[in-house]
């Protein structure tokens, strides 16, 4: 038997060069595919980045201060309220004080802001309207600019009634931003019948206007804005009190001058 030998096997450089082209557009293929993969990954990565934002901006947005929600539409008074109490830089105990010390040994049985929710006070006692106190002065707002001058005609103004133990009445007007005294002066219409019956409310009143005014922001807090001593429908003797709070409605409570009890309380949502 006859072997002959066998022919080295040889590549054309014809067929060399197609395999290493078929190799390229593999490499080719392969590093697109790749490409692909990562850019998607990418693209989810950045969806998922965004939706995750849009969770949370919305809950980025306040509402404006002092206002009961960002869409909440005042209505006449509470914007009336609002406006006024954002100039008062002098509060309820603060003029209290004030009014007090301008009559020798007198008590306070009347203290109001001038022009807020003055049709609506109803007092026996010859006083104005408005009183503004809050738990905390820093809830008011400071006027923009310099404070008005004492005595201002566009400075918001308290009104006090301060008696002396015969009962004699004393007006004292003090500037609600500067907390000077712009005026105090005796009631001169004031019957010597005014002036035994409230002599005689004085004596009854053991519940300062004070305790009064914290009895009444315990219940709702908020700015005081109007005090005065005087008697309710059933003859007793209460400290009737407004109350705005921070949504700009006003509650008025009757608290018992001598126990120191809510009687009354009716909430004015307009």
């Amino acid at each position: 038997m006859r072997f002959e030998p066998r022919r080295n096997q040889t590549v054309s450089p014809r067929t060399h060069r197609l395999r290493v082209a078929g190799g390229a557009l593999c490499a080719v293929a392969l590093a697109a595919a790749l490409v692909t993969g990562c850019g998607q990954n990418s693209g989810d990565d950045t969806a998922a980045e965004t939706s995750e934002a849009a969770k949370v901006l919305p809950n980025q947005t306040t509402s404006p201060s002092g206002s009961p929600s960002g869409t909440a539409k005042l209505t006449e008074d509470q914007t009336e309220r609002k406006d006024l109490l954002s100039t008062v830089k002098v509060t309820f105990d603060s003029a209290a004080t004030t009014a007090v010390g301008e009559v020798s040994g007198g008590k306070l049985t009347d203290l109001d802001l001038e022009g807020l929710d003055d049709e609506d006070d109803a007092s026996g006692s010859p006083s104005p309207s408005g009183s503004s106190a809050s738990p905390s002065p820093e809830a008011s707002a400071s006027p923009s600019g310099s404070p008005s001058p004492s005595g201002s005609s566009t400075s918001p103004k308290w009104i006090a009634e301060v008696a002396e133990k015969d009962g004699t009445a004393h007006k004292v007007t003090i500037d609600a931003v500067s907390g000077d005294v712009i005026d105090s002066a005796p009631e001169a219409d004031q019957s010597d019948a005014d002036k035994q019956k409230l002599a005689d409310q004085l004596s009854k009143a053991t519940q300062t206007p004070q305790q009064a005014a914290k009895v009444a922001t315990d219940k709702q807090p908020g700015w005081v804005t109007s005090m005065g001593l005087d008697e309710n429908d059933s003859n007793v003797l209460v400290w009737q009190v407004d109350v705005v709070s921070k949504d700009w409605n006003k509650t008025t409570f009757d608290i018992d001058a001598a126990k120191g009890t809510i009687t009354d309380e009716q909430v004015d949502n307009d």
